[in-house]
């Protein structure tokens, strides 16, 4: 799975760039904070322009992020994808051929290796590292998980993405609307 070549994927935290990204070349769209009763129009107008959604299952408010919910999401609108950092809800999406998304964040040691363990449990189809300005750890968890990365966070400009695709990221997911036009 590579995104059919897409290497950055719009990442919407707000309606206005839901919009913009509809009129896009983009096929995949990240929606990262929206409200649950937002979910099922923005749905509705992705399927319409051809668009696949990619849900921060986390960040669904008005949602608790467990297995329940991920079932929900799954059955009910379909999403390409989920992301999430808990194990229950990566394994529902996998269960329902729904791409998991499992995010890792740098924060420390003990937060890498835990990360680990969770992905050698659920073997999700991506980890997204976060943030995406260290390239360094890119290479390091696709080499130490042996999993497919996607990255994001703190993405400022065009080398940082460039840097996060040369350090072996299938995608970059950003939510500066100025980088959109790279690769799109």
């Amino acid at each position: 799975m590579d995104f059919n070549g897409q290497k950055v994927l719009p990442a919407i935290k707000k309606m206005k760039d839901f919009e913009m990204v509809l009129e896009s070349n983009y096929e995949y769209i990240v929606i990262l904070e929206i409200h649950i009763s937002q979910l099922a129009s923005v749905m509705k107008y992705a399927a319409n322009r051809q668009k696949k959604i990619i849900l921060h299952a986390d960040l669904i408010q008005g949602l608790k992020s467990d297995k329940n919910a991920a079932e929900f999401l799954c059955h009910n609108l379909k999403p390409v994808g989920l992301i999430s950092t808990r194990g229950d809800v990566l394994k529902t999406a996998k269960k329902n051929n729904i791409i998991a998304i499992q995010r890792l964040f740098l924060i420390d040691t003990i937060a890498l290796e835990t990360s680990y363990k969770l992905a050698a449990n659920v073997q999700p189809d991506f980890i997204e590292v976060l943030p995406g300005v260290l390239p360094q750890f890119i290479e390091r968890v696709k080499n130490d998980t042996n999993i497919d990365i996607i990255t994001g966070g703190l993405i400022d400009n065009e080398d940082d993405v460039k840097q996060a695709l040369d350090a072996g990221a299938k995608a970059v997911t950003t939510s500066n609307t100025d980088l959109w036009n790279f690769g799109g």
